[in-house]
């Protein structure tokens, strides 16, 4: 048995959640809150736990410290729909876990563009806090790129999770437009403005960034793609926090 609770929130991913579920299927127990899905991912989801709920959406974070609270084992690892939790990894994780002191883990991610592992321009090892002891860690709230807080001491794995997120551009450009409007609500939130040097130079910065310092060339014409749509998700999110203002 694999002695975690996998903790999962879903909506609409019936393309995604049964290689996530098979990844992680041996766990000591899964937890799925799910938003009211109109696809069919709930009844795939029940064929792999009993431990389904549905809860009318509250935000990534709210909802996915909802799904940690239904947890009843010691070790907590998060676990989104688009991702995969490989033999090695969970190897790795049981041995860990068996004999430390640290509170959280933060682990790898092998992330995949239009079926690509994209190995540059920040996209690796990017790192994320994913595996914690349930009573020292828990989501800060906020709007978008939601976090685990660990009370404690963290360390890190060396086996990733493999992520298989936006398969094509399209689906970039609908996330973005979502992910835009919460990281702009967030902005509002601090009292950040938005003006011209936000609209013109932090979205070309982002894409310097990216192809350049963090020379995503290399990754071929994914690697500029990739910079442009950031540059574009930069643009949108401060035009958005301009457009609030200025209503």
């Amino acid at each position: 048995m694999f002695p975690v609770s996998v903790v999962i929130i879903t909506k609409d991913e019936d393309q995604n959640i049964e290689d996530a579920l098979k990844s992680v299927s041996d766990a000591q127990e899964i937890i799925v809150v799910d938003a009211f899905s109109a696809d069919k991912t709930v009844e795939i989801c029940r064929k792999y736990t009993d431990k389904v709920y549905q809860l009318e959406w509250q935000g990534f974070a709210r909802q996915k410290q909802t799904a940690v609270d239904y947890a009843k084992g010691q070790w907590v690892l998060v676990l989104d729909a688009d991702e995969r939790v490989t033999p090695e990894l969970k190897s790795e994780i049981v041995q860990a876990i068996s004999n430390t002191d640290s509170s959280g883990f933060y682990i790898p991610r092998e992330n995949y563009f239009i079926g690509k592992w994209i190995k540059h321009g920040g996209w690796w090892p990017d790192h994320t806090l994913r595996l914690f002891r349930k009573d020292k860690g828990r989501f800060e709230i906020r709007e978008v790129h939601e976090k685990v807080v660990v009370d404690g001491k963290t360390s890190h794995l060396k086996n990733p999770l493999k992520h298989f997120t936006y398969r094509s551009m399209s689906d970039f450009i609908a996330r973005a437009e979502n992910y835009s409007t919460l990281a702009a609500r967030e902005l509002k939130k601090k009292g950040r403005c938005a003006g011209v040097f936000s609209l013109t130079v932090k979205p070309l910065a982002t894409f310097l960034k990216m192809y350049f310092l963090r020379l995503g060339f290399l990754d071929g014409t994914r690697g500029l793609i990739l910079a442009v749509l950031y540059g574009y998700y930069t643009f949108l999110k401060y035009a958005k926090t301009w457009e609030s203002r200025v209503k």
